[in-house]
């Protein structure tokens, strides 16, 4: 599955430039956002967890348990109009293989985040 697929038609992208911050780490997440096109390195301090891309979900985390933004996504190559916000619960309901694939991100994530940090 393709998230950025379910919203190429959407007109409400967010616009960011190289360097430009989607959301920093702390803040309160109301929304996730889908990567339709570009690359976003995700930081934690000044470290590089993973650069996303296309049809990356962003913020996901935060919507699920309620928690602050755990990283902060930063523009790497982007262009003009590349992030949607996702709301998450709508796109459970009218597709339920997203759920799995919200989850499938996050083991990936999370395993990605134990390679890293065993090497470090």
């Amino acid at each position: 599955m393709n998230p950025a697929e379910l919203f190429r038609q959407e007109s409400n992208a967010v616009q960011l430039a190289p360097g430009d911050f989607l959301f920093r780490e702390g803040e309160k997440g109301d929304k996730m956002y889908v990567l339709l096109e570009g690359e976003v390195d995700i930081f934690l301090g000044d470290f590089v967890l993973e650069t996303a891309g296309p049809g990356s979900l962003l913020g996901e985390m935060a919507l699920i348990d309620d928690s602050p933004r755990a990283a902060n996504p930063v523009a790497k190559i982007l262009p003009p109009g590349a992030n949607r916000p996702a709301p998450l619960s709508f796109l459970v309901q009218q597709t339920p293989h997203f759920a799995t694939h919200v989850m499938k991100t996050l083991a990936d994530r999370l395993r990605h985040m134990n390679a890293v940090t065993a090497v470090r």
